[in-house]
């Protein structure tokens, strides 16, 4: 891939390809190209998957998510293809705009990065009440991961969690910790998304709950990155204002619209068939071979492209 396609939803910076290659030693001629034969050539070793036609543009996406790394970008895989099997509930592929919950609980990549090629994610909450829990809301975000694996390239992301409408008691009532710690887990160590700041916006006391709620399932280093904010001002401290959207003072269009425009996308003939063809990525733990690495029975030509 010489260039990044053109993308309907998210845009990037002018420099993006070339800055995230030199930053993982991947931008030498057949440097990247070494790295994907790699990765493909291990995926044809793997008795277990299901599925081993990947795209070179997938597996480029997988490892620059990596840190360069093609050693992660093995482990990103099998574990995301593992959840498929043990999970199947977080990835049954319906109708989103069927989804109620998502008139008042939704969440959105923004179109823009940040200068260091960060992708912003902001959830709104606006719920009073949640009849059948977070389900479906995870499920829509499962279905956003998945094109953002197919199509972004970044550096990771920077989480928005705006409760300024939000009913705390009512939210903390019906979370589940295992099912968000479950959804946390899929998300950093199958999707591989690589967490630069969490940030909660709230100017109510009762913030503090959600946060403390949350801490346990992220790592150390995660919890280091979580910021609350009473308003947009020391926001802008981490996130560009500009690219905002105009609701937050920024220059972007209104972040229910960019959630609608989204929706349209996942719901659409061409990305439910991407999604049912990705859904055959899962394992058969029949068939894992049995080793001392790990549980994710990782083989095949050990090699690391860049220092982690």
């Amino acid at each position: 891939m010489e260039l990044i396609p053109k993308d309907n939803i998210i845009e990037f910076n002018t420099d993006t390809l070339e800055y995230l290659r030199k930053q993982y030693d991947l931008d030498k001629p057949g440097r990247i190209q070494e790295a994907i034969n790699l990765l493909n050539h291990w995926i044809q070793k793997q008795p277990h998957f299901m599925k081993k036609d990947f795209s070179r543009e997938y597996l480029e996406r997988t490892i620059i998510l990596s840190k360069g790394s093609v050693e992660r970008a093995k482990t990103k895989l099998d574990k995301i293809c593992t959840f498929r099997t043990l999970c199947p509930e977080f990835f049954e592929v319906h109708d989103v705009k069927s989804y109620k919950i998502l008139n008042d609980l939704y969440g959105t990549y923004l179109p823009k990065l940040t200068s260091d090629h960060y992708r912003v994610y902001i959830l709104k909450n606006k719920a009073k009440f949640f009849e059948t829990g977070f389900h479906d809301f995870y499920r829509y975000f499962f279905m956003q991961c998945e094109y953002i694996q197919a199509h972004d390239y970044c550096n990771g992301v920077v989480i928005v969690l705006d409760y300024q409408e939000a009913n705390i008691i009512e939210t903390l009532k019906f979370f589940n910790i295992a099912d968000l710690r479950q959804a946390v887990e899929i998300t950093k160590n199958g999707y591989g998304m690589r967490i630069n700041g969490i940030h909660f916006l709230s100017g109510s006391k009762a913030i503090d709950a959600v946060v403390n709620f949350c801490k346990p399932v992220f790592s150390e280093k995660v919890v280091g990155r979580v910021v609350t904010h009473k308003s947009f001002d020391t926001l802008y401290e981490y996130i560009p204002k500009d690219i905002l959207p105009k609701e937050y003072g920024g220059k972007e269009k209104p972040l229910f619209e960019i959630h609608r425009k989204f929706q349209d996308v996942l719901s659409s003939k061409e990305f439910t068939a991407y999604m049912n063809e990705m859904n055959k990525a899962c394992t058969n733990e029949e068939l894992r071979p049995n080793n001392d690495y790990s549980h994710l029975g990782v083989q095949g030509s050990f090699r690391t492209l860049s220092v982690d």
